[in-house]
């Protein structure tokens, strides 16, 4: 049986960017939460997140249904790209809640994480060249060629070869505390500080404001959006 969610939301512009790239989704029942981040900061990248997100909202009662929304805002956001002829791609990751559980989709570079009994674990991978790099021991995780690196996505919604997103079931224990965020966080607030904060007793709209101001602080280079859910 799935638990209960509390749940909280939040994004923020940061500095780099006059505009917010970055779309989420939340609702708590049936469970469906979604962070997508577009690439670039063109009519693409807007585009991209909007109707990934939308096709997931409209069409997931399943695990099968959410890869179909993926394929389908693939072929979308390729389309809108040759008109425009530019970038139009995003990430996408979510928690889906359906009749046979509860389900993770994960495409592009967005994450998520699972705190547990005091153990905070990445549930996603990311896929780039840089994650890649780290891996196997390519080039220092600090390198400039590891920062380079971490723009090269390996899978994204809107590629050309319509990848496929990683699809995992989950089981839910009370007390779990989810976090699905944009690079925007997970590339400015550290594993530490994220660790702490989600093991504080308090709400999880506390939470995503302490978390978004991380990232601000850290210099607000990207946007940043991050959903918390915390299983009752």
């Amino acid at each position: 049986m799935i638990p209960t969610f509390r749940a909280a939301v939040g994004t923020d512009t940061g500095h780099r960017y006059t505009a917010n790239f970055d779309v989420a989704h939340l609702d708590t029942a049936p469970l469906l939460a979604a962070v997508a981040d577009g690439m670039g900061d063109g009519p693409g990248s807007a585009m991209a997140g909007r109707t990934t997100v939308d096709r997931l909202v409209r069409a997931a009662r399943s695990a099968a249904d959410v890869a179909d929304a993926v394929t389908t805002a693939h072929r979308e956001v390729a389309d809108y790209g040759r008109e425009i002829a530019g970038l139009a791609g995003c990430t996408l990751t979510a928690l889906v809640e359906t009749p046979d559980g509860l389900w993770l989709a994960h495409i592009g570079d967005s994450r998520a994480y699972r705190l547990r009994r005091g153990l905070l674990e990445l549930l996603t991978v990311d896929h780039t060249i840089a994650w890649l790099g780290a891996v196997h021991g390519w080039y220092p995780f600090d390198s400039p060629q590891a920062a380079a690196a971490r723009y090269q996505l390996t899978r994204y919604v809107g590629h050309p070869a319509q990848p496929e997103p990683d699809l995992a079931k989950l089981t839910a224990a009370p007390g779990d505390v989810y976090l699905l965020c944009t690079d925007g966080v997970a590339e400015q607030v550290p594993y530490h500080l994220m660790h702490d904060t989600l093991s504080r007793p308090t709400t999880p709209d506390a939470m995503v404001r302490t978390l978004l101001s991380a990232a601000d602080a850290a210099g607000g280079n990207d946007n940043s959006t991050a959903i918390v859910l915390r299983a009752g």
